[in-house]
């Protein structure tokens, strides 16, 4: 069952048709702020007829959309896209088709597009709030047009790329002035009803690996009285509240809405909320009592590396006497387990670095046996657009064998640890840092399985170095893929970072 918190019209005498795509299953896309934003927005507009399409989404009717976009968020989404085009028997290269058009937005193609610049015909890059709805305004009223002037046209639009007509593009950037949060409620979402609402766009911390960090620069913050606002809106529909950001503790009102929140509670009012994750230096008594109130058991912390010395690389700077405080709020106020989040392969990467990750793990378990404490890994992976993207990631094997080396002595010191498929990452790796060149090595892929062995058949088919694009440390000199999207602050800025981490 679905709840629509707006003005939701079901039947429209419209006659052009926009479908959303999201590339994952419903219950999924249904726990997606962004995807159900932006799907709210194009609903609103009064002579356009719009569709959610989700990866088990059954076939709706016989005829095609006008215009069918993707919500791309994680590196292999488009096994998923192309998954859904084949459904409905729309050909997968942009060359083979003259509609619908198909385009992308999210941060895989904000950040690097071009292994996908044959694929769709064009691309939305940053924020999406105003330009989608530019795009589908414009699409309408040129709808009659031939496709190549249609993408003409849109080629016009701030933040807008199209392939082989674009020169270079501006990643649009959105002021927070109003609240993002759920338009659409449902019991059958990965979060059930749960009024998600976005706190906060980008993250002061600048981590060097972080492309949630600088994708999203400048850090933007919600007003308070319009986090507050949104939080009398969710209540009135569910007690389920979930607040969104890459540091939403870093919010400068964090803790005034934690205490109104805390206050409705001890009114009698029963409330349910959840945090994505929260800065170790933001854990304070009063944060903790309102989770707890709010029924929440176990909270999830970023520290990233074990060694005081590697997080100076990465740009986190928090020190283990501020973790160890954190652990000792946490367990004192009602919290009944931590999940620590941790990277593997990180440039720099030391044996010593690994070895202060057991040396912390034992130490927080010896001083706090009520809690239940869970390490959990990825592996890095150089990300566009930021310090790290010139760094090529660390070894297979030896990534693999570091994990083997930690399972163990996690399990001698009795903690949880949860650790990441290295093999896919290394092929995330190869997509982040790929270039125009990979239309054919993707389709191939995806025609194979899209499993580890699809990949590999694929690269030695098409020739293509994929060690190079994983492994390579790439000269400050060399010109990027996706040097063209201008992003604050900028590639320069980004070296500078690099030399500034890496000294």
């Amino acid at each position: 069952m679905e709840t629509f918190l707006y003005n939701k019209k079901f039947v429209k005498n419209a006659d052009y048709t926009v479908w959303m795509g999201f590339p994952q299953k419903y219950e999924f896309a249904m726990s997606a702020l962004g995807y159900l934003w932006l799907f709210n927005i194009i609903d609103e507009i009064d002579d356009i007829n719009v569709e959610r399409i989700c990866s088990d989404t059954p076939i709706i009717g016989r005829n095609l959309p006008n215009l069918f976009g993707f919500s791309m968020s994680f590196d292999f989404d488009f096994l998923n896209v192309f998954s859904i085009l084949e459904k409905y028997n729309i050909p997968l290269r942009s060359c083979d088709r003259e509609k619908p058009l198909v385009f992308a937005g999210g941060p895989v193609v904000t950040a690097n597009p071009e292994p996908y610049k044959d694929i769709f015909d064009f691309f939305i890059i940053g924020d999406g709030e105003e330009v989608n709805k530019k795009v589908v305004e414009t699409c309408k009223i040129f709808k009659n047009y031939s496709k190549k002037e249609i993408l003409s046209e849109l080629s016009k639009i701030d933040g807008v790329y199209v392939p082989y007509i674009s020169k270079s593009v501006v990643k649009i950037t959105k002021r927070l002035e109003n609240c993002l949060y759920t338009p659409i409620l449902s019991d059958e979402a990965f979060f059930k009803n749960t009024f998600i609402i976005e706190m906060e766009r980008g993250c002061a911390n600048r981590c060097g690996f972080c492309l949630a960090s600088y994708l999203n620069l400048p850090l933007r913050s919600v007003p308070n009285e319009e986090l507050i606002k949104a939080v009398d809106l969710g209540l009135n529909y569910t007690n389920k509240l979930a607040f969104l950001g890459a540091e939403v503790s870093a919010h400068p009102y964090f803790e005034e809405v934690c205490s109104y929140i805390s206050q409705k509670i001890k009114l009698g009012i029963n409330i349910e909320m959840n945090f994505s994750s929260l800065r170790v230096d933001a854990i304070t008594e009063n944060v903790v009592k309102t989770l707890v109130l709010a029924g929440q058991k176990n909270i999830t912390l970023a520290i990233e590396a074990g060694s005081e010395k590697l997080r100076k690389v990465i740009n986190k700077n928090i020190s283990e006497e501020q973790i160890f405080n954190a652990v000792k709020v946490a367990s004192l106020n009602g919290l009944r387990g931590i999940k620590f989040y941790g990277m593997l392969g990180l440039p720099t990467e030391t044996s010593e670095d690994i070895v202060s990750l057991i040396h912390l793990a034992k130490r927080i378990k010896a001083e706090n046996k009520n809690l239940d404490i869970t390490f959990g890994f990825s592996s890095f992976v150089p990300k566009p657009h930021t310090p790290f993207q010139w760094c090529g990631r660390e070894n297979t094997k030896s990534l693999e064998n570091k994990c083997k080396f930690l399972q163990k002595e996690f399990h001698k010191i009795g903690v949880n640890i949860q650790l990441p498929s290295v093999k896919w990452d290394y092929w995330q790796a190869v997509l982040s840092r790929g270039d125009a060149d990979f239309t054919e090595f993707l389709i191939k892929s995806y025609k194979l399985g899209g499993k580890l062995g699809a990949f590999k058949s694929s690269v030695k088919e098409y020739s293509i170095d994929a060690d190079y694009y994983a492994y390579n440390n790439i000269s400050f000199d060399k010109e990027l893929p996706w040097d063209f999207i201008e992003i604050k602050p900028g590639k320069k800025f980004l070296i500078q970072e690099n030399k500034r981490l890496m000294s």
